[in-house]
C-alpha cells in the first residue's frame, strides 16, 4: 500500500472517532430542551390569568341568558334543577343508633307515656286483687306482681283450686277465680296467658302420662272457666310449663307446695322503655 493511502485512511478513521465522542453532546441538548418545556407547562398551569377568567365567566352568563344562546336560560333552569334533584336524592349518611339521652324523640315520649298509663293501671287492679285475696283469706295463697311480661297473678293450688293429681276445679277455689274474671273483665284490651305449673315430683296416672299433661290441663281449665264468665275467649292462651320455672326449692314440701300454681298474665299493650325511666321500674 502506498503511503499517500495509508495517509488518507488514518485521517478517514481520526474523524469517525471524534465524531462518536461528541454525540453525546445532542441527547443532552434534547433533554434540557424537554425539561424547560415541562417548567414551561407547568409555570402556566399555576398561573391563572384573574382578569380572563371573569371575562370567561361572563361570557358563559350572557350564553345561557338568553341574551347570546337562544334558550340559554330553558339549558340552565334544567343544569340547577337537575342539581336540585341529585342533592335531594342522595342516600342519608348512616348515623350511629344510639340513645339520645335528656332529649326523648315525640315517639319515645308517647311511648313512654302509653306505658306509665298502663303501670298505673295494673297497679291498681294488683291493689284490688291484694285487698280481695286479705278480706277471703287467700292472702297466703295469692301472689301479684307487677312484671316487665305485665300483670302476674299467681295462685298455688295446692288445697285451693285443684287436688293433687287433678285438673278439676274445687268449690272452695272458686269465688277467688270469679274475683279475678271480674277484674280481668275491666279491661277488654289486654292478651291474657295462663301459665300452669308443678312441683318435680314424677306423675304417671291413667289420665296425665306426666307433668307436662297435668300443667297443661290444669291451665286450660282455668281458661275455660273464665271464658265462661264472659271474657273474650280472642284474649286467652294455655301453656304449660311442668316443673321448668320453680319458683321455690323442691327440696322441701312447702318450695314444691309453691311450685304448684299457675299463673294468669295480663301481657302489657305497650312494652316498657329499654332506657330506664322514672315511675317506670316493675
Amino acid at each position: 500500500m502506498s503511503a499517500a493511502a495509508r495517509g488518507r485512511r488514518r485521517r478517514h478513521t481520526d474523524g469517525g472517532g471524534h465524531d462518536s465522542e461528541e454525540r453525546w453532546l445532542l441527547t443532552y441538548a434534547d433533554m434540557i430542551t424537554l425539561l424547560l418545556a415541562l417548567f414551561v407547562v407547568l409555570f402556566s398551569i399555576s398561573s391563572v390569568n384573574v382578569s380572563k377568567l371573569k371575562t370567561l365567566q361572563e361570557s358563559l352568563r350572557d350564553a345561557f341568558s338568553g341574551k347570546v344562546v337562544s334558550g340559554g336560560e330553558a339549558i340552565l333552569r334544567t343544569s340547577n334543577s337537575a342539581a336540585v334533584e341529585t342533592l335531594d336524592t342522595a342516600p342519608p349518611s348512616i348515623v350511629p343508633s344510639t340513645p339520645m339521652i335528656g332529649r326523648p324523640t315525640t315517639a319515645i315520649a308517647r311511648q313512654a307515656l302509653a306505658a306509665r298509663r298502663e303501670q298505673d293501671e295494673l297497679q291498681q287492679l294488683k291493689r284490688q286483687l291484694d285487698a280481695f285475696a286479705a278480706a277471703h283469706g287467700y292472702a297466703d295463697k295469692v301472689e301479684t306482681v307487677v312484671a316487665r311480661r305485665g300483670l302476674v297473678v299467681r295462685l298455688l293450688t295446692d288445697h285451693v283450686l285443684f287436688d293433687s293429681g287433678l285438673a278439676v276445679l274445687k268449690p272452695a277455689g272458686l269465688p277467688l277465680l270469679a274475683e279475678v274474671a271480674t277484674l280481668l273483665g275491666v279491661d277488654r284490651h289486654h292478651a291474657i296467658v295462663v301459665e300452669g305449673h308443678t312441683d318435680d315430683v314424677p306423675i304417671s296416672t291413667s289420665r296425665y302420662a306426666s307433668n307436662w299433661e297435668l300443667s297443661t290441663a290444669r291451665a286450660t281449665e282455668v281458661v275455660r272457666y273464665l271464658i265462661g264468665r264472659r271474657l273474650a275467649a280472642r284474649r286467652f292462651g294455655a301453656a304449660g310449663y311442668a316443673d321448668l320455672h320453680p319458683i321455690a326449692s323442691n327440696a322441701t314440701p312447702d318450695g314444691r307446695a309453691r311450685n304448684r300454681r299457675f299463673e294468669v298474665v295480663l301481657q302489657r299493650r305497650h312494652p316498657l322503655p329499654s332506657v330506664p325511666v322514672k315511675g317506670l321500674t316493675p
